[in-house]
């Protein structure tokens, strides 16, 4: 948390006081960032660790933190990306790992037992999201898809100008498939700016990644209020049997 808020001051925005500088609120420290039980991780699906997807990422975490909710973002990693190639090796070992271990995935898998909701974050990359991130979440959904299950996510989006809703449809794909109600906020979740710095002068973006902090706060707490997802019994068809 530390790191995260020292990004933002140097960035322009001054410490704890991300709300009150940049979205017109006043300051606070989390409210239980330290005691609750309740987690929300944040994967940034951007090659760069502190750019624009991170800093939309951090605006979230804030909002959650100062909603009494724990948040964690993790790096999906600046090297080569990794797409599942179906060897079945997640399932077949018994370890619920995927068997690329070069990137955040397997670290990802283990945090998700103990988190209540999720957040992940892309670049527009040709107006979808970066290969890394559809990638990691394919492989995430074969090897830890029951870690998933019945918790609320949310997407973002960062773009210098367009692409975003595209990007936001695509990850968001992902969600439904593994039962995970979607969080939203008062308009799509984008920012835009084509460095940090711009990414701090979208105040409707900065807004936006606020309410949605703020919503994914309460999503969390309720949901791991409930029990798990009831699963019934499934038929696996195709379309020439």
């Amino acid at each position: 948390m530390a790191n995260r808020r020292d990004f933002l001051a140097k960035a322009g925005v001054a410490g704890g006081a991300l709300a009150a500088a940049a979205l017109g609120v006043e300051a606070a420290e989390p409210a239980a960032a330290s005691g609750g039980a309740c987690k929300v991780l944040l994967i940034n699906g951007s090659p760069h660790e502190k750019g624009c997807t991170y800093t939309a990422l951090s605006v979230v975490a804030e909002e959650l933190e100062r909603n009494g909710v724990k948040a964690e973002i993790i790096h999906a990693g600046s090297g080569p990306a990794f797409d599942c190639t179906a060897c079945g090796y997640c399932h077949r070992s018994g370890t619920g790992k995927c068997v690329f271990k070069d990137d955040a995935c397997n670290d990802i898998i283990e945090k998700a037992r103990d988190a209540q909701g999720f957040v992940f974050g892309s670049p527009v990359y040709y107006g979808h999201p970066s290969g890394r991130l559809m990638g990691l979440m394919d492989r995430l959904s074969v090897a830890g898809g029951g870690l998933l299950t019945g918790k609320p996510a949310a997407a973002v989006a960062s773009s210098r100008r367009a692409g975003s809703l595209a990007t936001l449809d695509v990850i968001q794909k992902h969600f439904t498939i593994n039962q995970m109600p979607i969080v939203s906020s008062f308009y799509w979740n984008e920012v835009h700016g084509n460095a940090p710095e711009e990414v701090l002068k979208d105040e409707e973006g900065l807004a936006i990644m606020r309410q949605l902090g703020a919503n994914m706060a309460r999503a969390a707490k309720a949901f791991a209020a409930l029990p798990p997802a009831q699963q019934l019994p499934r038929a696996t068809t195709n379309f020439i049997r």
